[in-house]
């Protein structure tokens, strides 16, 4: 392996690359066998390097996108005590780029990625230098290269997107977006994180729903972020603010009657054995469990009665539940649908929040819990068995509504406005339906 690297690097030294590394080669050999995967199974790595050279720069830094995303992950809360000072700076920067007629747009159905040679390239080049997410001296070449790439990603993190560095499709919709109506979602939420300006509490879950992230907050610090699944459009998840007192490890799930009427009948009817497959037991009014034959699933009869999916991988609300007393009967919890934490738009639930990772929060829950170790959350999952474990201090938690937002260096964070609160829309006023929270297993 040494031999073959140090054969790579007497090639591009002779194309004029002797100032580059070991690491720098392999790197540019793995940005190019990802650039160009149609070549992967007919080119060694070297020969993908120089065919690479025709579609992007080689006085590129291709380390740069690591290091530089990398600083984007700060520690500070998107509530902190100086959020609003940092929003109202971010809104006079923003007053100037509307002052300045604000950004190109690019074509739609355009797509670009890293290697592309395409006139639209300039225009997003243009694009991305107005919000400072790429430098003015990167050029202004009709080449996607690595600058390019990660002044992209930098734009996808700041807008809550997957950062792929590839435009189109969402990523485009975003750098579409007009410059005054960014200003406009400043402006809203600056009123909106004033009124959360207030003490939150030495430890503190905060839900941020356009960006569908939790964030674990401790004495200022955010200790850990989670990507969240929240309410769909027309069943949103609530503004609240309530105190998580209870974990539930290897809850049971009691199937609401909309999804028994909508889903769970003509499961049945399609499949008798569906109920016992899924784990999911019938219950009468006085606690008997009932036989799936003793239903005739041709009627609505199985309404009158109760039934609890057991708990194991497939239950529907996964391993642990965390839960706060609040009027919405809403909680979050895990999920088995892992798949949705990977999305853009990750709003799929009733009002409940699912959690990514989520065993990390939870350990963090109890932490401050005596008898409560991470070791003993593990084991608890493990364990399958229905444990309740009550935290010795209440921690608060609040759902939020921010679209808009900026970190001490200048970061300015958009989302989505889902529910249409920035217009004052009318979907802003509804509550989440727990009875249509989840459904049914396939």
């Amino acid at each position: 392996m040494t031999k073959r690297v140090d054969r790579a690097c007497d090639l591009i030294r002779t194309d004029g690359l002797s100032g580059m590394n070991r690491r720098a080669v392999l790197g540019l050999a793995a940005g190019a066998l990802v650039a160009a995967p149609s070549i992967v199974r007919a080119e060694s790595p070297i020969q993908a390097l120089q065919n690479y050279q025709t579609r992007a720069e080689w006085a590129d830094r291709f380390d740069a996108a690591v290091s530089e995303l990398n600083s984007l992950k700060g520690n500070q809360p998107t509530l902190s005590p100086s959020a609003a000072a940092q929003i109202e700076q971010a809104i006079a920067v923003y007053q100037q780029i509307v002052a300045r007629g604000g950004w190109p747009t690019l074509p739609e159905g355009v797509k670009l990625r890293l290697g592309s040679r395409d006139r639209n390239v300039a225009i997003l080049r243009q694009r991305l230098m107005v919000t400072g997410d790429l430098a003015e001296t990167a050029g202004r070449a009709d080449v996607f290269d690595s600058y390019v790439d990660t002044a992209v990603r930098r734009f996808q993190i700041r807008h809550g997107l997957v950062s792929d560095g590839i435009v189109g499709g969402a990523t485009l919709a975003e750098l579409n977006v007009p410059a005054e109506q960014r200003l406009r979602q400043l402006e809203v939420n600056l009123v909106r994180v004033r009124a959360m300006s207030g003490y939150l509490g030495d430890r503190y879950v905060m839900v941020n729903i356009p960006a569908a992230e939790i964030e674990a907050v401790d004495r200022g610090v955010v200790y850990s972020r989670h990507v969240g699944v929240v309410g769909k459009i027309d069943r949103p998840s609530p503004i609240l603010s309530a105190k998580i007192q209870e974990i539930n490890f290897n809850p049971y799930w009691h199937v609401p009657v909309s999804i028994i009427r909508k889903d769970l009948i003509p499961k049945m009817q399609a499949d008798p054995q569906y109920l016992a497959k899924n784990k999911i037991h019938i219950y009468d009014g006085k606690g008997n469990e009932l036989l799936p034959t003793d239903i005739d699933w041709t009627t609505e009869q199985a309404t009158q009665y109760m039934f609890r999916q057991e708990p194991g991988s497939e239950n529907s609300m996964g391993s642990v539940k965390i839960n706060f007393p609040n009027p919405h009967a809403v909680y979050m919890h895990d999920t088995p649908a892992k798949s949705l934490f990977g999305q853009n738009a990750r709003f799929h639930s009733s009002g409940c929040v699912r959690v990514q990772n989520v065993r990390e929060l939870v350990a963090w829950l109890l932490s401050e819990t005596p008898d409560w170790p991470r070791e003993r959350v593990d084991q608890a999952i493990r364990s399958g068995e229905r444990i309740d474990a009550r935290l010795a201090q209440p921690v608060p938690v609040y759902f939020t509504y921010i679209t808009a937002w900026s970190t001490p260096d200048g970061l300015v964070q958009f989302r989505d406005d889902i529910y249409q609160r920035d217009s004052g829309g009318a979907v802003a006023m509804n509550t989440a339906n727990p009875d249509e929270e989840f459904v049914l297993p396939q």
